[in-house]
């Protein structure tokens, strides 16, 4: 569209808008300067207007929502640990895992479109400081996981990084005031996920002001999306990359390329692989992994009955104990399907009634009292139950989920930092150096390892070949 017309494409686009029945959004063109009317066409432009008419019938009109699977089965998890039957695999495992890394044929992806706002913090949730010594930010420590997975498996790892309209330009610029925390910038992707339009209840796109269109993000299921829109799906497949290791931004405790996690993914001939945790409680508010009518699915905490929330098998153990932390391998041809025609994009979308400002057809801006507003997202994990034989992975909570939610409480700051500081004594305890212990057992100090170190406890048994100096109340940082 390059060489189109400034008349053309505004009858285009008119045109586009009458087919689909939302002619409503150049209401107010007339009353427009020049630069409002080129901003309006080109979140216009943004639309998919190939799948909005369905859209708009299942989702906002008829309000489809998530239907319970008739069937329901727990979901069969390969251990953290294995026993001695799983032994062997395991070893395999990791071994093709560790062939897949230094082939290149892993690439990390991090979801990092969220803002800090829910911490207190003006800017993207991956800037924000979180390592209980050094305060290094989110986004330094994933760095440094991929820089200490290069060094430790004679790798070059490609990381992704979807950012948001609202923090692309901060991410970015972050980065390179920051040196992108050692990496070569060449090998950092940034790309900017999708945005959906949010509808009246009549169906009608909303305007957020009279040149510009309400959007919203489409949901961590647009990153399949915008994997494909900005090229990177493509970039992926010239470059050799087999496997996407994804992550979602707000877990410091995440393991970034974990070998054995892609290497059951590789000989299992799974298409999407998943880790979970045994969830803390019946009602913890993660997603549940089932089997559903057959298919390996996650349920989410709102959708499971309590009675099965509360379920136990005949030795009193929790039967849906299997709970989502947004950990995945995802096959790069497997995105390439689910993407190839995004006039009927494979994921279903959530519907969420919410309230959204507009602007009415006065040309005033209307700040709702109540909701007045469908917004749709997509899932990930709604990718589960279309792939080939999908893996389920159990990890120890302590080792590998933190999340950075909340600016108290629950998912806070406070408890990824005292996660942290736990978890790095825990290795040096397992590396043979006791830390000081204060009468409940809590570590008496604080204690942080870089990545850049080491990647986990059987790694630190590796490199430290001598106890750090450790006093009562003091603080231990080893890089």
């Amino acid at each position: 569209m390059s060489n189109e017309s400034p008349q053309s494409r505004l009858a285009r686009i008119r045109n586009q808008l009458e087919i689909s029945g939302q002619a409503h959004l150049l209401k107010h063109w007339d009353r427009l300067n020049d630069r409002q009317r080129d901003e309006l066409l080109g979140d216009i432009e943004q639309i998919n207007f190939a799948a909005l008419k369905g859209l708009v019938n299942d989702y906002v009109l008829s309000g489809k929502g998530f239907r319970l699977p008739t069937e329901i089965r727990p979901v069969e998890v390969y251990p953290a640990r294995p026993g001695i039957d799983l032994v062997g695999k395991y070893a395999d495992a990791l071994k093709r895992g560790v062939a897949l890394i230094k082939a290149g044929k892993v690439a990390a992806f991090t979801v990092a479109g969220g803002q800090g706002t829910r911490l207190g913090f003006d800017g993207p949730k991956g800037a924000f400081r979180i390592s209980p010594i050094r305060q290094k930010p989110l986004f330094q420590l994933f760095a440094e996981g991929i820089r200490g997975s290069n060094r430790r498996y004679g790798a070059d790892v490609p990381w992704y990084i979807m950012t948001s309209p609202q923090n692309d330009r901060a991410t970015r610029e972050f980065f390179a005031e920051n040196g992108y925390f050692g990496l070569r910038p060449e090998r950092v992707r940034f790309f900017t996920q999708g945005v959906m339009p949010a509808f009246g209840r009549d169906g009608r796109i909303l305007l957020d002001q009279p040149h510009r269109v309400a959007f919203s993000p489409d949901g961590h299921g647009g990153s399949l999306l915008a994997l494909k829109r900005s090229g990177c799906l493509a970039e992926m497949a010239a470059a050799g990359v087999e496997v996407i290791s994804y992550f979602q931004v707000d877990n410091p405790l995440v393991s970034v390329v974990d070998p054995l996690f892609l290497g059951l993914h590789a000989i299992t001939g799974s298409e999407m692989s998943s880790k979970v945790i045994p969830k803390v409680d019946d009602l913890e508010r993660v997603g549940n992994f089932v089997i559903g009518d057959g298919r390996t699915m996650v349920v989410e905490y709102s959708d499971l009955p309590e009675e099965l929330a509360r379920a136990r098998d005949e030795r009193g153990n929790r039967l849906y104990d299997a709970g989502s932390i947004a950990i995945h391998a995802i096959d790069r041809r497997f995105v390439e399907r689910l993407t190839a025609d995004e006039a009927t994009f494979a994921l279903p979308w959530h519907r969420a009634v919410k309230k959204v400002p507009f602007v009415n057809d006065a040309g005033v801006r209307v700040e709702p009292a109540e909701p007045n507003a469908i917004k749709l997202e997509a899932f990930i994990f709604d990718a589960i139950p279309l792939a080939g034989q999908p893996l389920v992975l159990q990890t120890v909570r302590s080792e590998e989920f933190s999340p950075v939610k909340n600016d108290r409480g629950v998912d806070s700051a406070e408890t990824a930092r005292r996660d942290m500081v736990l978890r790095a004594a825990a290795w040096l305890d397992g590396a043979g150096y006791p830390v000081p212990r204060r009468a409940d057992g809590t570590p008496d100090g604080l204690y942080e390892i870089s990545p850049l170190l080491a990647l986990d406890a059987g790694h630190l048994r590796e490199v430290l070949l001598e106890p750090p100096p450790m006093v009562r109340g003091g603080d231990v940082y080893l890089e």
